[in-house]
């Protein structure tokens, strides 16, 4: 949550601060900021609100320098207001910080401040710590990047800062513990953000700081990195970006949701090219076959994620335990992370994030590793902190996803996860040798069924058209597609803001059957494979309640369409793999309804894209 962009050196700082800043607005957040240094003076410009704002509020003022800092915050310590928003100035006027992540025991350190004559205009944590490193500057007269890591040995929590001293204008101090930062580095200048899409017009060339760092970032000098704890140099990785420019932009779409949604046949291909053979009969993965072992000798397989990530994992605990017949258990992070989970080293944890920074999912691989598990992480963004912290992992290779609620990210995890279930099937003899090459061949068909099952797409805005004013919505599947329609459900609420709840579709009548009526939309995936007798019944009693009911079912169905109101067909696959095509029509009708409704598609109200605090 948050994002943080920074420049220095010899452009104009201002337009690629903005620019950065638009770049990060899927993050997620409620207010914006900027800092130039115009070579005298330092000029902040802040307020509640979106990036476009700041701009129109920045027109007056002289924007022009090469050094600036910028931001967009996610309220935590504070309402969203133009105080509460960043950049925040020390009492002196010296010192500016953006700030993303959480100042824990910020109040105590507050008063103390207080008691010794500051003066605190903001309701935030960032206030009291770039007020902290005042007093430390001052006090021992330290340097600012000696006083930064002084302070931050005090403070207890998560954080990606960066830090501006007009006394010295040729330098930014920036530090990370718990949240994200990427340095780039061009010919002669610099650049600072959350992530690499800011700046990768300008470098290729990125340093991504890991845990516990700090980055002395100097004008026409080499950067210095060192140890937050102990002020220890280290010596940093330079690794060349894969992104693109082209991969951040709409490409012609009018979101970039809907732009994600399409993606999917490519990205789904992606993610098994170099890995999948399927005329050969062979998946290769290297942090499988590297640690095959772990994964043959495991006693159980846990899953942890949040959001889509965890539904993604309940598709995977069906094919998991079918495929290996090793039993597992899929769980929150927020909650494994919190009860005094039982871990023992013949566990094999599967930890899933899209942007591999989620907070809870990060505390709980810690917790894992101290346990003695082996841990084995499957995220998207190549140098994220759970590849970092991981004993192995899978890439996703589905390229950035911008739109806040997940799609693309949904689809190349079950993919990853697929292919992990079907080697392990494939060394422990769990499948027949024949299921074994089919399933092979039909997730190689896989992106062709996506790009057909995309061709629901008019079907799906005439069923929006319908239901864009209803209050409620229930999505109901069986097997593999009941974490389908919790992930369907999701995505309803996620960015229309129409309440909406998945089940079991056996479980509807242990409750939510009482909700069931003429003004209801129930949402059944019921395709021909799996247990498609069953949910007939379902849409039976959904129907004898006059609730009105949006199937998705297998091309040439006749059965459900008697009994549905609307239908959607989806191509054939095999039971195990088909929540990779009932899943589209889903995200598809989310998406059309939340246009009609004139919601914000890709930065739906109060949520962000990487969630870097509990």
């Amino acid at each position: 949550m948050c994002g943080i962009v920074g420049y220095i050196g010899h452009r104009e700082a201002y337009p690629i601060v903005i620019k950065g800043l638009q770049r990060l607005e899927y993050r997620g957040y409620d207010s914006a900021g900027v800092m130039i240094y115009d070579g005298n003076d330092i000029v902040v410009s802040k307020t509640k609100g979106k990036v476009v704002d700041l701009e129109q509020k920045s027109a007056a003022a002289n924007m022009s320098g090469t050094i600036g800092i910028g931001h967009t915050r996610w309220a935590t310590h504070g309402v969203p207001n133009d105080v509460n928003s960043h950049p925040h100035v020390s009492n002196s006027g010296d010192l500016v910080i953006i700030h993303n992540g959480i100042i824990e025991n910020y109040a105590p350190l507050k008063e103390e401040l207080i008691k010794r004559g500051y003066v605190f205009h903001s309701d935030t944590d960032t206030e009291v710590l770039v007020n902290l490193i005042e007093e430390v500057q001052k006090k021992e007269k330290l340097k600012l990047g000696k006083a930064v890591q002084v302070a931050l040995n005090q403070v207890v929590g998560a954080y990606a800062i960066a830090v501006f001293d007009k006394k010295n204008p040729n330098e930014i101090v920036a530090a990370r513990l718990g949240s994200p930062l990427a340095i780039g580095i061009g010919e002669g200048e610099y650049f600072i953000a959350s992530d690499a899409s800011p700046f990768i017009e300008y470098t290729s060339n990125a340093v991504y700081l890991e845990d516990g760092e700090m980055a002395n970032i100097r004008l026409h000098k080499q950067m210095k990195v060192r140890k937050i704890k102990d002020d220890s140099l280290v010596d940093p990785y330079i690794q060349e970006l894969k992104m693109n420019l082209e991969q951040i932009e709409k490409g012609g779409y009018d979101h970039f949701m809907l732009k994600e949604i399409y993606e999917q046949p490519s990205v789904i291909k992606d993610t098994y090219r170099g890995r999948l053979l399927a005329n050969e009969g062979i998946i290769r993965m290297a942090g499988i076959e590297d640690n095959l072992e772990k994964f043959l000798n495991a006693d159980r397989i846990i899953i942890v994620a949040c959001g889509t990530s965890w539904h993604a994992g309940l598709v995977a605990e069906y094919i998991f335990e079918e495929f290996t017949r090793v039993p597992v258990e899929v769980e929150y992070a927020s909650e494994f992370r919190y009860r005094n989970p039982i871990i023992g080293p013949k566990d094999v944890v599967i930890a899933i994030s899209q942007s591999g920074e989620t907070a809870d999912t990060m505390a709980a691989i810690k917790l894992a590793k101290e346990k003695g598990a082996f841990v084995f992480g499957v995220c998207n963004v190549v140098g994220s902190s759970i590849s970092r912290e991981t004993h192995a992992g899978a890439y996703t290779h589905a390229g950035p996803e911008i739109g806040v609620a997940s799609t693309k990210a949904f689809t190349t995890q079950i993919t990853v996860l697929t292919m992990i279930a079907l080697r392990l099937a494939k060394a422990k003899g769990t499948l027949s040798n024949t299921d074994y090459h089919m399933y092979l061949q039909e997730l190689e068909l896989i992106p062709e069924k996506v790009k057909e099952a995309l061709g629901t797409n008019d079907i799906a805005k005439e069923i929006a058209a319908t239901f864009i004013d209803a209050p409620n919505c229930l999505y109901l599947g069986r097997g593999y597609n009941f974490p389908v329609a919790l992930e369907g459900a999701l995505k309803l609420k996620e960015i229309s803001y129409i309440h909406a709840e998945g089940y079991p579709a056996a479980e509807m009548k242990h409750g939510p059957i009482a909700l069931i009526d003429e003004q209801m939309p129930v949402v059944v995936i019921a395709p021909r494979k799996g247990h498609y007798d069953k949910i007939v019944s379902n849409i039976q009693e959904i129907k004898s309640r006059s609730g009105r009911i949006i199937a998705v079912v297998t091309k040439g169905d006749t059965e459900v369409r008697k009994l549905a109101d609307f239908v959607i067909e989806i191509p054939e696959t095999s039971d195990a793999l088909s929540p990779l095509l009932t899943t589209i029509p889903l995200q598809l009708l989310s998406y059309h309804i939340a246009v009609m409704r004139e919601c914000n598609v890709d930065q739906p109200r109060n949520l962000a894209k990487s969630v870097t605090v509990e």
